[in-house]
């Protein structure tokens, strides 16, 4: 059974909304990257090609996407284990994938990933499920998917079981991700179920469609309100009619608990006993796709680690909200989880770490806005300092300020710098009203966070010569601009 010591409703009182303390929250997201989970479902690839549109077609009245780059990322159960990477959890992912270039890649992304422990079989003659989505000024003009939806050969099933037996031992909670994209069929699903129990895993479903016979006795179900509607075939438009339809699902099917995915109207969690309703937390909704990976992920995590099922379904109420308000599938961590817990920490919340700010500049670009980029010391910051900041902010949509940290300033200027500790300046530059975010460089130069964030302008300091920082070549190779602020009376 799944721990739980949040006080929850009686059927006969009133339907309550819980909002556990901060405090309680903080100290679980921080022992997520802690549990250990096996993902067993649907893999597919999602491919996302990035472009403008500035002409319809002379041969049909269809826009005409000019492609600039192209992105490609592990989608369904993929995007599952790739949040759950992304807490720092480590997780075993058993699947299928075909034997074509898709099966290739997504076997790459998936195994590329560090604590993860793949299990994708490949079976031949299959094509492994592609989702391309074309963008175009950050909105997305056309889905194709090409995928296969026949239930895989009975051989590779058997196998696959074997394999999830086995590693049901090595982890603490089994997650079955169904996308009904025929790995899941319903006998493949019942014996998984029955196997968790035997080996007493919790067993999380994040089920799509109507059907749930196979997963009678799952410990939580998560359903969006779309497929429990359908499932029920009522309207499903407040709080009492979805409670009542969860309830009716939970009984019948014998699940401990239902999670009701609501959008960006938030969720409700029905249980034995009574019901919670988490409303929305994205602050502005811009995009509901993979939100649903991340909530399952999340959920997974916070039960694997022994967390009652309140908090883990708020927890996964959080992710989702901060997901859905990012462009396109976006994993969340643990900093943006205290980040969403601590409102008040303001401007400290712009200092981030590389990896975070090369995932918050591409979903910048999926918007169509430009990042600009300066880099330096920054010790001070001084007038001269403000001044060319405030140029870089005009000339773009968004800054970001990568500073040189203690080492590399001592390098370069002496004995006696820096005046400051790198987390000084990187502070005092956070706080200025202009500047986006703010990444403290730890290598020899800007070459490197050039390279992994490939911003579309790179604003530098009028040299007294007029020479170029040697770096400006490689910003054009990727259609990137060099600029010159205006020369400031010391350097940066």
């Amino acid at each position: 059974m799944l721990s739980d010591d949040v006080p929850v409703t009686q059927p006969e009182a009133a339907v309550a909304a819980i909002d556990p303390d901060h405090e309680r929250l903080a100290a679980a997201v921080r022992r997520l990257s802690r549990a250990s989970v096996l993902v067993v479902g649907d893999a597919m690839l999602d491919r996302y090609v990035y472009g403008e549109v500035e002409r319809v077609s002379p041969e049909a009245p269809v826009p005409v996407l000019s492609v600039q780059r192209e992105l490609a990322m592990p989608g369904g159960a993929g995007n599952v284990v790739r949040n759950l990477g992304a807490l720092g959890a480590a997780v075993a992912f058993v699947s299928v994938v075909g034997d074509d270039q898709a099966g290739s890649d997504l076997t790459g992304l998936i195994g590329g990933q560090p604590g993860v422990e793949p299990w994708l079989l490949v079976q031949g003659g299959r094509a492994t499920t592609v989702k391309t989505r074309m963008v175009a000024q950050g909105q997305q003009l056309l889905r194709v998917d090409r995928e296969e939806t026949t239930p895989i050969h009975p051989k590779l099933a058997e196998r696959m079981l074997r394999i999830a037996r086995d590693a049901m031992a090595a982890t603490s909670l089994t997650v079955l991700s169904d996308y009904r994209k025929g790995l899941m069929t319903p006998d493949v699903a019942a014996r998984l179920v029955a196997a968790a129990k035997q080996s007493a895993r919790p067993v999380v479903v994040d089920l799509r469609g109507a059907d749930f016979t196979a997963y009678a006795g799952a410990e939580v179900v998560l359903i969006s309100r779309r497929d429990l509607a359908r499932a029920v075939g009522a309207t499903l438009d407040d709080d009492t009619s979805v409670t009542e339809a969860a309830e009716g699902v939970r009984r019948a099917h014998r699940f401990g608990a239902v999670l009701v995915t609501r959008a960006e109207d938030g969720m409700t969690l029905v249980r034995e006993g009574g019901a919670h309703h988490f409303r929305g937390e994205a602050a502005e909704v811009f995009d509901l796709s993979g939100a649903g990976d991340t909530a399952v992920g999340t959920i997974a995590a916070a039960l694997a680690i022994g967390a009652p099922l309140a908090i883990a379904a708020r927890l996964a109420n959080i992710a989702a909200g901060i997901a859905m308000g990012r462009v396109g599938t976006a994993v969340v961590r643990e900093q943006d989880f205290l980040n969403a817990l601590s409102p008040e920490g303001g401007a400290m919340r712009k200092i981030v770490s590389r990896e975070h700010a090369a995932e918050q500049v591409e979903r910048w670009r999926r918007r169509g806005w430009r990042t600009g980029f300066v880099h330096g010391a920054f010790e001070g910051p001084r007038p001269g300092h403000i001044h060319l900041l405030e140029q870089a902010r005009a000339a773009c949509d968004r800054l970001l300020v990568a500073v040189e940290d203690d080492a590399q300033v001592h390098r370069r200027k002496g004995g006696g710098h820096p005046l400051q500790p790198d987390t000084v300046r990187a502070a005092e530059l956070a706080a200025l009203p202009g500047v986006d975010l703010v990444v403290i460089n730890e290598d020899e130069g800007p070459a490197g966070l050039l390279r992994l964030l490939r911003p579309e302008l790179v604003v530098t300091a009028n040299d007294p010569v007029g020479d170029e920082p040697i770096e400006a070549d490689m910003v054009r190779d990727w259609g990137g601009l060099v600029i010159q602020a205006d020369r400031l009376a010391e350097p940066i």
